[in-house]
């Protein structure tokens, strides 16, 4: 099986360490619904414009789909692909590797349908054919079936779910990682969904640039047959052809703005993970991790350890990585076509199947965990969260906010004393702690104001944790994802 496409020019082999090292089939081959879709489409339109017999392109495109449906029911097996250093010194008889999944599908197809198959290559470079085949790639996996876009939806599906089973559990929001003030358990979930959201738009928005065909741009300068490439663009659903052929065949934007997003996706995923770990520890016990999304010690018998939510937040850094490669990769370069170029795939293919990863596993997690929703009200009964709404009422007394926060800062440096809450205190105590000159601002009501409920369902403006507002953002959500749509950007 011939699998050179480019070897008249040479009197001798190359070598085959250099064979192996610049090899891609080992994992472009993933590639190869890709690459036979856009090659269908590309000898069809070879026979549509004259540029081949029809008769041909024909033969062509039969045997094409033959080879799709060979390699589909497993008719058609792979070649063996060796890692790239121990390959390249193995025995002189180890069979020859294909170059690429482009070469090897045009070798397949010239085996089946003979000399007409050399003529599929007419007016392609593989430059524009490996650009039409990533583009298709990423469009399937970001927004396909199975596909990022509908793994981000059905984490912000179990997301929406628990704050509907859980949103109104009264817990400990946090600065500093130090408890600050109370939010309902929901508000604290759909943050995530929301930053989710913003992922879903930052996906569609990527994909609205990777939209566009490149097939006819050739090697960089174009081709000189009368193609289709509108044609071509339509068949196989892409909504524009790219405007410059050098541009179209050096461009790694998209695949930059696709692991840039990947990789938002990761820091959203991995702070999530974070909590998840902080909060099934014992010193939260927030929650308690189902046995299934569970591991424990080779040596401690009583540990149940929390190895995937770790797993997601450490993985995070490999995308990142992936994302600093092909920057790395694209910085340097003269227009237009570089080998360099050929780095980007494994980056793209390892962070799109590390975010898959992550996405598929969290949400049953999530969905299976136990959620001590009375670990976190007691939580949140604690830690003085209700201070800053006891200068609030002070200054809807009429006491200046500065005076009010030192004089709560006395009463709760007075509790830490005396080992109690700000609840706990009489109304002497409380109207002695302000200072005689404001004793009289405080009345009975005030622990109404320092009641836990109370306190939440004061924080009444849109986007707050007060229960109106959680009701309100809880339908929103449910809302956008029942309709499946991407939410408008404000």
């Amino acid at each position: 099986m011939e699998t050179k496409l480019w070897g008249g020019r040479f009197a001798g082999e190359i070598a085959k360490i250099l064979a192996r090292f610049q090899n891609s089939y080992r994992f472009d081959r993933r590639l190869w619904r890709q690459d036979l879709r856009a090659s269908i489409v590309h000898a069809r339109m070879l026979g549509r414009q004259g540029i081949i017999p029809e008769e041909e392109a024909e033969r062509i495109v039969a045997g094409l789909e033959a080879i799709r449906a060979d390699l589909e029911s497993g008719r058609l097996r792979w070649p063996e692909a060796g890692s790239t250093w121990e390959s390249a010194v193995a025995g002189p008889h180890e069979p020859e590797e294909p170059e690429d999944i482009h070469t090897l599908v045009e070798a397949w197809l010239v085996e089946r349908v003979g000399e007409a198959g050399k003529r599929l290559h007419t007016a392609r470079s593989r430059n524009d054919q490996v650009q039409v085949d990533t583009r298709l790639y990423l469009k399937e996996a970001l927004a396909g079936p199975g596909g990022v876009d509908e793994a981000v939806r059905e984490l912000q599906r179990v997301l929406v779910e628990l704050a509907k089973q859980y949103g109104e559990t009264i817990m400990p929001g946090y600065t500093h990682l130090q408890r600050a003030q109370p939010v309902l358990l929901g508000h604290h979930l759909l943050a995530y969904f929301w930053m989710l959201e913003r992922d879903r738009q930052r996906l569609a928005d990527c994909l609205r640039r990777a939209d566009a065909c490149p097939l006819g741009s050739g090697a960089l300068a174009g081709v000189p047959y009368p193609v289709d490439r509108e044609w071509v663009a339509r068949e196989l659903g892409f909504s524009r052809i790219s405007e410059n052929s050098l541009d179209a065949v050096s461009d790694r934007d998209y695949v930059v703005e696709a692991l840039s997003d990947l990789s938002i996706i990761m820091m959203h995923l991995s702070r999530l993970a974070e909590e998840i770990v902080l909060w099934s520890s014992s010193e939260f016990s927030f929650v308690e991790l189902s046995d299934s999304y569970s591991t424990g010690s080779s040596i401690m018998p009583q540990k149940k350890n929390p190895d995937g939510a770790e797993l997601v937040r450490g993985k995070a850094g490999r995308v990142f990585g992936d994302l600093l490669a092909v920057l790395t990769v694209c910085k340097g370069l003269p227009l237009a076509y570089n080998k360099d170029l050929q780095e980007d795939k494994e980056a793209l293919f390892d962070a799109v199947d590390t975010v898959l990863g992550s996405l598929r596993l969290l949400a049953p997690m999530l969905a299976t965990a136990r959620w001590r929703t009375e670990r976190m009200e007691e939580a949140a009964s604690g830690g003085f969260l209700n201070a800053t709404d006891l200068a609030d009422y002070l200054v809807r007394k009429g006491m200046p906010f500065r005076r009010a926060h030192e004089a709560v800062g006395r009463a709760v440096r007075y509790c830490l004393e005396k080992g109690c809450r700000l609840e706990d205190l009489s109304l002497d105590e409380l109207r002695g702690l302000v200072g005689a000159g404001a004793a009289q601002l405080i009345q009975p009501d005030v622990f109404e104001a320092l009641a836990l409920r109370n306190v939440v369902a004061a924080r009444r403006a849109p986007g707050s944790t007060g229960y109106e507002p959680f009701r309100q953002e809880l339908a929103a959500a449910s809302s956008l994802l029942e309709r499946g749509q991407v939410g408008k950007e404000d």
